[in-house]
């Protein structure tokens, strides 16, 4: 049997309707896990008006910037940056769309390829995430893919956001990624 390989690539425009429908499509019971206030998305007209601005924008200039999770030919996952200070930070967030394929080890792989595509093209020195302290999943994730971890305090790391314990973590600019 051959392994498939994990493909990361940008996120066009004409795919942003993956991540609106993830979160308004997920459960009250999932998004209180990863975090999330319903009550806080943006509508799906607004969000996609929001990445219509976005993405008009220069790379140097953009607030987010999301590439999509590929296995075989089909998306089965997003990550985004955001909280972009070009050439030095960003925020990166992990999301599998596909329940079935969530703690199978493949969220690992993906964040690393995303990680090495945020470095080149937002040209960054450190890459941090800080996914809600209590969801295991992300967390491990994060570490196994070579963040470490910085400190656990309260925050609203986003918008769409309630206040609650995040860990936060980093990963620094390996030397691979230079260049």
């Amino acid at each position: 049997m051959t392994e498939s390989k994990p493909v990361v690539r940008e996120m066009r425009l004409d795919e942003v309707d993956l991540r609106i429908n993830y979160f308004h499509h997920s459960s009250d019971e999932y998004l209180r896990q990863l975090g999330v206030d319903r009550g806080r998305l943006l509508t799906p007209e607004a969000w996609r008006s929001f990445y219509e601005e976005d993405y008009a924008r220069p790379l140097h200039g953009r607030e987010n910037y999301s590439v999509v999770w590929e296995l075989d030919g089909r998306t089965v996952g997003f990550s985004s940056a955001d909280h972009i200070l070009f050439g030095k930070e960003a925020f990166l967030h992990l999301h599998m769309v596909e329940p079935e394929l969530r703690r199978v080890g493949l969220g690992t792989k993906f964040v690393s390829l995303s990680a090495e595509r945020y470095f080149r093209a937002l040209e960054l020195e450190q890459l941090f995430s800080e996914p809600n302290a209590f969801n295991t999943a992300p967390n491990r994730t994060l570490q196994r893919a070579g963040f470490r971890y910085l400190f656990t305090h309260e925050a609203q790391p986003g918008p769409m956001n309630f206040f609650q314990v995040t860990n936060r973590w980093v990963m620094d600019r390996p030397p691979s990624a230079s260049g």
